[in-house]
């Protein structure tokens, strides 16, 4: 599947914002069953540097500096992906999850990419016990670690519910497992803990997902979202997998991947810093399209 994909983000400021330093992580990946087949980046006002590296994790990030006095800051991200991955069993065999969690432990490299990375707390997914508590209910002795986070995913979908306006970035993640309402960033957060309260690799995916308009209604420009979703490390040869606790689904071919990190603070798509006005507003409008 081939996926044209635009991510249009807005700051509207109360007052001119005299400069800007900001960090992009808007290329999609090259990899993890996608091909990046093209991707630009228009931003207004013209930033005086753009730089781009790749962070620690192996996110292209581009760095932006703006000396232009503005009050409207507006990044238009289009690229062009196709997304070609295995479709999985929810059943899948896969090694026991006492084992998966000693060969992550056991791990050598300390890479971005390595398992050891990806077991401890983060900013924003610190380990708690009910957190904890709850993930060790779909892991039984000896349980298969694939079968066992299908497990976990599916309680999350059935018992936390979506609501936008339950939370903000950052509200607290026992807020979040109290309450159990929240959006895919806290459910997300959620799976991570409790994977990781059992000592197992757990990754935040950024990225977007294909949406299907209801049945007889046209698709609206601009309706699609930004997504996150997690990867487990399931051992070798596995490797990372990627669950959606959001939509209780395997992350197949409508998930397109932007960046993985610890937790969404590694892998936000736009953030930074300026020197100006304090009320700002945030506008993101993001289209994902299948090329015919």
């Amino acid at each position: 599947m081939i996926y044209d994909i635009r991510h249009v983000t807005t700051y509207s400021y109360g007052s001119a914002v005299s400069y800007a330093r900001c960090s992009l992580r808007l290329k999609p990946v090259n990899g993890d069953g996608q091909q990046l087949i093209s991707h630009a980046v228009e931003i207004k006002p013209r930033p005086i540097n753009r730089a781009s590296r790749l962070d620690f994790f192996g996110t292209d990030t581009e760095s932006v500096l703006i000396e232009t006095p503005h009050r409207l800051l507006r990044i238009d991200s289009r690229s062009r992906v196709a997304v070609n991955r295995e479709a999985r069993s929810r059943a899948a065999d896969s090694p026991a999850w006492e084992d998966v969690r000693e060969a992550a432990f056991a791990s050598k490299s300390l890479g971005g990419g390595s398992p050891i990375g990806y077991v401890f707390a983060s900013p924003l997914a610190p380990l708690e016990q009910p957190v904890t508590d709850y993930a060790a209910e779909s892991f039984s002795r000896g349980e298969g670690i694939f079968r066992g986070a299908v497990d976990l995913m599916h309680r999350i979908r059935t018992g936390f519910k979506y609501d936008p306006k339950a939370t903000e970035i950052h509200t607290p993640l026992k807020e979040v497992f109290e309450k159990r309402h929240g959006v895919c960033q806290d459910f997300a957060h959620v799976m991570i803990a409790g994977l990781r309260g059992l000592g197992l690799p757990a990754a935040y995916v950024s990225g977007y997902l294909r949406t299907y308009p209801p049945a007889g209604q046209p698709r609206l420009q601009g309706a699609d979202a930004t997504h996150a979703w997690v990867a487990v490390w399931c051992g070798e040869p596995i490797g990372w997998v990627g669950f959606d606790p959001t939509n209780d689904i395997l992350v197949e071919n409508d998930h397109i991947v932007l960046a993985q990190g610890r937790d969404f603070s590694d892998v936000s798509p736009v953030d930074g810093v300026i020197v100006g006005s304090r009320r700002q507003k945030l506008g993101v409008a993001v289209d994902v399209v299948p090329v015919e």
